[in-house]
């Protein structure tokens, strides 16, 4: 949680570009799949006055932290965000950033918009920056050694790579699960980093997760210090410099 909320300021634009294409109207119900730290899920509560918020996440750690955001109106609990539905008693879906770490997007949300009641709304961000270099990097350090040993010769797949599907495949998907004018886009958010180094920060909280889960510790720092030579001697050392994040935004109504 704490690497991850390093770049939290850069992490809440997309976050609030999405809130902004959720339709005003009395929201008595939400659910939050993927809440992380809670912060945002309190405050998107707040402004928007949704009677009942709940965060839901995998995370005991990042759950940890979100219980202290808490309040009558929001509350927190442990689930797999993939399974999670419904039954079509929710006046908000949403999720961002989270999608992307579990596959089959289609049968999610089809169990998402499950949840929804009539005139009930969907809200989903996900990154789309798998052809970045801050992600081709960790890839291709992953085939070296002693790595490649150490994940048996099998490293862990880009969730982002395998799971996020093109925007309109995403609008074809809403539209069959009933959401008459989807809105789905995709947009780059230029991030001015301190520098190009800045990036593996960055990613160290979220996309680099994956190879820590299965490399022993003492393999972490060695990891990070080979992503960090072969990611700048892609991007070059500039500082600063501008990351250029895609993400997917889809909203809809049922």
């Amino acid at each position: 949680p704490a690497q991850y909320e390093r770049f939290k300021a850069q992490r809440s634009q997309p976050f609030w570009d999405l809130v902004d294409l959720i339709a005003t109207a009395p929201i008595d119900r939400a659910v939050d799949l993927g809440c992380g730290t809670g912060e945002l899920t309190a405050a998107v509560a707040e402004r928007l006055g949704i009677g009942r918020m709940v965060g839901v996440d995998s995370s005991p750690s990042m759950l940890a932290v979100a219980t202290g955001f808490g309040s009558e109106a929001v509350c927190f609990e442990h689930g797999d965000i993939a399974s999670w539905t419904s039954d079509g008693d929710h006046d908000l879906v949403l999720a961002n950033a989270s999608l992307q770490w579990v596959g089959d997007h289609a049968a999610v949300l089809e169990r998402w918009v499950a949840a929804l009641r009539p005139g009930g709304q969907i809200a989903v961000q996900v990154p789309a920056n798998d052809d970045h270099h801050s992600h081709l990097a960790s890839a291709h350090v992953a085939t070296l050694e002693p790595f490649a040993s150490a994940l048996d010769g099998d490293p862990p797949a880009d969730p982002v790579a395998v799971n996020v599907l093109a925007p309109e495949q995403y609008t074809e998907l809403l539209y069959g699960l009933g959401i008459t004018e989807p809105h789905v886009r995709l947009q780059v958010y230029p991030h001015e980093m301190p520098s190009s180094a800045s990036v593996v920060e960055w990613t160290r909280g979220t996309s680099l997760t994956r190879f820590f889960e299965r490399l022993p510790d003492e393999l972490h720092e060695l990891f990070v210090d080979a992503y960090r030579d072969e990611l700048l001697s892609r991007i070059g050392h500039h500082e600063p410099y501008l990351f250029a994040f895609k993400r997917i935004l889809l909203h809809g109504q049922l």
